[in-house]
């Protein structure tokens, strides 16, 4: 199949691929606009596997004062360059990151950074509610695991359902910018200030 132009700008309007990459996907998915989408996020998907262990010592610091005054975020990004740090793409990534922490309230980055103690408590309580349902002993260990994959999913940062996109995590928004930007790309911290808190 020819691939034309407009397919390839309307592949990068759609994507923000470069141009050879949109022509490669649509080459590769034989003209098919969607699955030459999906070549491009699981390419974007290696590229950001391959970035990963870079050095990121560059990066922004960026606050956001959530209207009404209530809610400030602090968030600190790191890239590989400052040249991409300057980018429109990489600060509107690191705004974004800030607004969605100041609207979801993520607990740390990571995992990592969510506190053993805190784990430990959020566990004792989901087996004694298991307990308390009457779950059968065999499942209990089961359930809990459930339940602390989902306590996860909304206490560290790249584990949540992006705000301004729910079929994304924050991680996948991260990995796309990687991919889109060439280099690798870390959120290093952040805090959270909400008035009276």
């Amino acid at each position: 199949m020819q691939i034309s132009a407009d397919m390839v700008r309307e592949l990068r309007d759609r994507t923000g691929a470069g141009m050879m990459d949109c022509k490669k996907a649509l080459v590769e998915s034989s003209g098919d606009v969607e699955k030459a989408i999906e070549f491009l996020r699981i390419r974007g998907l290696s590229k950001a596997a391959r970035a990963a262990g870079r050095e990121t010592s560059e990066g922004l610091v960026v606050s956001y004062i959530h209207p009404g005054n209530r809610i400030g975020v602090l968030i600190e990004v790191n890239c590989e360059t400052d040249f991409v740090a300057r980018t429109d793409e990489f600060q509107g990534l690191v705004h974004n990151l800030a607004m969605h922490i100041a609207a979801a309230s993520p607990l740390g980055v990571s995992r990592d950074d969510i506190p053993a103690s805190l784990l430990d408590k959020e566990k004792e309580v989901f087996r004694a509610q298991a307990v308390e349902e009457g779950k059968p002993a065999a499942v209990v260990d089961k359930i809990v695991q459930g339940r602390v994959e989902k306590f996860f999913a909304e206490a560290a940062l790249m584990d949540q359902v992006y705000v301004r996109d729910p079929d994304k995590k924050v991680r996948d928004v991260v990995n796309e910018a990687i991919a889109k930007l060439g280099e690798n790309i870390k959120v290093a911290r952040f805090a959270r200030f909400q008035l009276g808190q």
